[in-house]
């Protein structure tokens, strides 16, 4: 698969050759190539290859509910047609140097909503109160292929004028509360950056265990 400007290849250590092969001969150009918890083989197919690790992607799990009260934060679901211009602007600061959280567009969270997943009632926007503004938003999804099925924290996010005020906490329970109550999922996950040390503290408090770890590694071809 390509992004605009990367490609990205999911293929294990046996399969990685044939896989850049095939990126060169369709022009070549940057690699980013995910491995799920690598063990040192792979990691040592990585640097044959002149990749080096970019960074770690951590899916952390919980059982639901969760025994914390769940804030009493105004909260409003997400109304497609209306709300992706404000939410992409609020997203993309909150995720300036994300690789690929940063960047979006509305054509892109167009694109989610016609996904069969795509549930607005589980996609919660929290405004000021005394500017009005998007402070923050949680989206959800449920993995319904999977047994049991999973329930998603997909995107979660603070405007950066407003970080400090536990809004993250806050609108994580919310989605949690959401996913259990509504939805019936006993299961929650999350993706975090393994390098985001306080939102790895913040779910480990809230009673999130790392289920694996994913490792890119870039390069060129």
């Amino acid at each position: 698969m390509r992004t605009p400007s990367t490609w990205v290849v999911y293929a294990d250590a046996t399969e990685l050759t044939a896989a850049l092969e095939d990126v060169a001969r369709s022009g070549g150009g940057p690699v980013r190539w995910f491995v799920t918890d690598p063990t040192a083989a792979e990691e040592a197919t990585a640097v044959r290859h002149g990749l080096r690790p970019e960074r770690d992607l951590l899916q952390l799990r919980r059982l639901l509910p969760v025994d914390a009260p769940v804030p009493s934060i105004p909260v409003r679901a997400f109304v497609p047609g209306r709300d992706e211009a404000e939410w992409v602007e609020v997203n993309n600061r909150a995720f300036a140097t994300h690789p690929e959280q940063g960047g979006w567009t509305v054509n892109d969270v167009r694109e989610r909503e016609a996904e069969p997943w795509f549930d607005p009632a589980g996609f919660f926007l929290h405004h000021d109160a005394e500017t009005g503004a998007l402070a923050g938003f949680v989206w959800t999804k449920v993995h319904d292929d999977v047994s049991p099925p999973l329930g998603e924290i997909y995107v979660i996010g603070v405007d950066p004028n407003v970080q400090g005020r536990g809004l993250g906490r806050s609108l994580t329970l919310v989605g949690l509360d959401w996913l259990h109550r509504e939805r019936k999922i006993d299961h929650g996950m999350l993706y975090v950056d393994g390098a985001n040390a306080p939102a790895i503290a913040m779910y480990d408090r809230l009673g999130f265990t790392t289920h694996h770890r994913d490792r890119s590694f870039v390069g060129a071809v």
